[in-house]
């Protein structure tokens, strides 16, 4: 038995294999000969996990220049007065060098020998606490900042993460559409900052159809509201989404029918999530809209996206070490008191008692993030520590241990296996 895991999960770790679909023209014809290219220049003694993580490294910089140049998140159509326009070019390649970074951790894994299940929980890790990173920077860079639009984007966003991570649980394998986020949408987020990078993000202000020289149509304007751009974005991923939902559930349908298991049960597993947005907004819908037009709102949605990752986190390591479905999450007591505390007000004719003043409000958004980034930084490292040492594979090298438990190259260790 180890830190975290079970002696059952830990055994069934070495049944683990990962399974993907891929069916993305433009990863197939265009970015997968880069990848297969790019993964050359990197040489056999780094390993995957390493990779990976840089490549995190690259967006956590790129958040790091938001928060020089916009701490409050007003976005200039709040008040900011940056980031300056050549930022926008950093961030649009910060994230299109992490989508390649994220692409070749697994070929770089298959080179080296060091594929299994902890580059699966290493790489859907990091690819969780980006999804709120970009999540926030794209609507900076969309002229939104404190928005319900940008509330919206992050519902929708975690809201397809978890269906794809739900998705591989019930059905063993990552499905990747014809159009998906890991591909095509960082593609577009990555025009989008190309964009704002030209013409600054108040570009997104304009309306739709006035970009398009349609406002003067009586029969387009009938039918189409003249929406403006960033807001009309904001609805195509709403179409995307509700795609994804019906793709998702169609595939886990065809997997249990396959295996002859009932197709309901599943659904089940979407409640969890439903409860943990719900609770969220519970606490950003308090009346006197005390974290959406504060200051508040960044670390209040940078502990959401934490807490979210510690989900999927859970939801993954479910899947490789074929557990049951963790329903449970212990930051909802939390959160519910929280929520109904911002709300005292509405529901108790009261005045709240822990958040009573901005201060005490700040220091709970505050704690709120530190114990989520404590909780799932103990879930990582603890993790990372029971699979390494359970079989005998490195996390940032590129070793293995022998068959006497001693740390050897992974080469050679392999070399010897295969003998």
């Amino acid at each position: 038995m180890g830190y975290y895991l079970t002696a059952p999960q830990l055994q069934h770790l070495h049944a683990y294999k990962y399974s993907g679909l891929d069916k993305s023209l433009v990863s197939r014809y265009i970015l997968n000969p880069f990848w297969t290219w790019f993964v050359t220049l990197w040489p056999t003694s780094v390993a995957p996990n390493t990779i990976t993580f840089l490549g995190l490294g690259i967006v956590f910089l790129n958040f790091l220049t938001l928060l020089w140049y916009d701490p409050w998140y007003l976005s200039p159509a709040g008040g900011a007065t940056g980031p300056p326009q050549w930022v926008y070019f950093t961030w649009a390649a910060g994230l299109f060098w992490y989508q390649a970074f994220d692409a070749i951790d697994g070929k770089q894994a298959r080179r080296t020998g060091m594929a299994g299940p902890l580059g699966e929980m290493f790489d859907h890790g990091c690819d969780a606490i980006n999804t709120t990173l970009e999540v926030l920077l794209c609507a900076q860079a969309l002229n939104l900042g404190r928005n319900w639009w940008t509330v919206a984007s992050e519902l929708a966003t975690l809201a397809n993460f978890y269906l794809t991570t739900w998705e591989e649980l019930h059905t063993g394998t990552l499905f990747l559409g014809y159009f998906s986020g890991p591909v095509e949408g960082i593609l577009m987020i990555v025009g989008i900052y190309i964009i704002t990078g030209l013409y600054g993000p108040s570009f997104w202000d304009t309306p739709l159809l006035t970009f398009l020289h349609l406002d003067h149509h009586a029969l387009v304007t009938t039918y189409i509201p003249n929406k403006a751009l960033n807001e009309s974005f904001m609805m195509f991923g709403a179409l995307a989404l509700l795609y994804n939902i019906v793709g998702a559930y169609y595939d886990v349908l065809l997997a249990r029918r396959s295996r002859g298991e009932p197709i309901l049960p599943p659904l089940l597993g979407l409640l969890p999530f439903l409860l943990t947005c719900s609770l969220q907004l519970g606490w950003l819908l308090s009346p006197p809209a005390l974290l959406l037009k504060s200051g508040r709102f960044l670390p209040f949605v940078c502990a959401w996206g934490l807490q979210f990752a510690h989900q999927v986190g859970r939801m993954i390591l479910a899947h490789v070490t074929s557990s049951a479905f963790p329903y449970w999450d212990w930051m909802w007591p939390w959160t519910a008191v929280m929520a109904l505390d911002a709300n005292a007000q509405v529901l108790f004719g009261r005045e709240p008692l822990i958040q009573s003043t901005p201060l005490r409000a700040d220091l709970a958004v505050l704690l709120t993030l530190l114990i989520s980034l404590v909780s799932y930084v103990r879930f990582c490292t603890l993790v990372i520590w029971d699979i390494t040492d359970y079989l005998g594979i490195a996390c940032f090298s590129v070793q293995k241990k022998d068959s006497e438990g001693a740390w050897r190259r992974a080469q050679d260790v392999n070399g010897k296996k295969k003998a």
